[in-house]
């Protein structure tokens, strides 16, 4: 299987009406290809709140367009990274968008933890509450948002929802980036699944972006990283891996605690 991971550049010099054709672009450049990979909120930037409300946006809106027309153009499978979205009744959303290679929306996937704390994204946008995998023809693929990638219970959820592959959008600052590698592949070995980790470069709302998108494989091996700046990120993996790591070395099945009841 081959993926490709846009880190792009969330400058705030660029409009984003111009990031978004560039993207397009970029992603039209990737056909050929199985996967293509989008960070986090990457048209306003991840850290940029002032600018949430202003730019939000519903799940047919100008992003989604374009992205679904860049899916359709390539031929590709696209996560096409999240959006600040405005649902009916108001409420903001990190929301990310998966396209299939017909650039039909195959899954919408609300930001299930917020970051902030007392602020920020945690007081401007509400909570997700589902869980979302969506079904590759190589790979199930469950999705996760940056900060998500702390809470392991996320992701023991989504394995037991059949997920083989996570893939993660981020804007995560540059301060902690020792912290996005380890739990990148704290979740593959946990989980014995593949991390498809991508994030953003550059610096927008005076934060540094960390960059260093990455790919990890089950053992937790790293198969691919980026440096900081504006990178395409592409690696080829064997989906199959997962199968035989958790046949191999069959931990999941020691699982004492959280069990999820069994599924049919």
């Amino acid at each position: 299987m081959h993926a490709s991971l846009l880190q792009i550049d969330v400058n705030a010099t660029e409009s984003v009406d111009s990031r978004r054709r560039r993207v397009a672009a970029l992603v039209r450049e990737q056909a050929g290809v199985d996967l293509v990979v989008l960070p986090e909120l990457w048209t306003t930037g991840a850290f940029a709140y002032e600018s949430f409300a202003a730019e939000a946006e519903t799940l047919e809106g100008p992003t989604a367009e374009v992205m679904a027309k860049a899916a359709s153009d390539a031929g590709v499978w696209l996560h096409a990274g999240s959006v600040p979205e405005r649902a009916p009744d108001g409420t903001l959303y990190n929301t990310s968008l998966v396209f299939s290679p017909a650039g039909d929306l195959t899954a919408a996937y609300r930001k299930i933890h917020r970051f902030g704390f007392d602020k920020g994204e945690a007081v401007l946008m509400g909570a997700g509450a589902e869980l979302v995998t969506v079904r590759l023809p190589e790979t199930t693929v469950g999705v996760a948002t940056c900060y998500d990638l702390r809470f392991p219970e996320l992701f023991r959820g989504l394995v037991d929802a059949g997920a083989e592959t996570f893939v993660v959008p981020a804007g995560w600052p540059e301060r902690r980036r020792a912290h996005w590698t380890l739990l990148a592949r704290a979740r593959a070995v946990e989980n014995q699944a593949f991390v498809l980790a991508c994030g953003t470069a550059g610096t927008h709302a005076d934060v540094p972006q960390a960059g260093h998108s990455i790919v990890v494989d089950p053992w937790g091996e790293v198969l691919a990283e980026a440096g900081r700046d504006e990178e395409v990120l592409k690696v080829e993996f064997d989906p199959g891996k997962v199968a035989t790591t958790r046949d191999q070395f069959p931990a999941l099945k020691d699982r004492a605690l959280g069990l999820a009841p069994p599924r049919g």
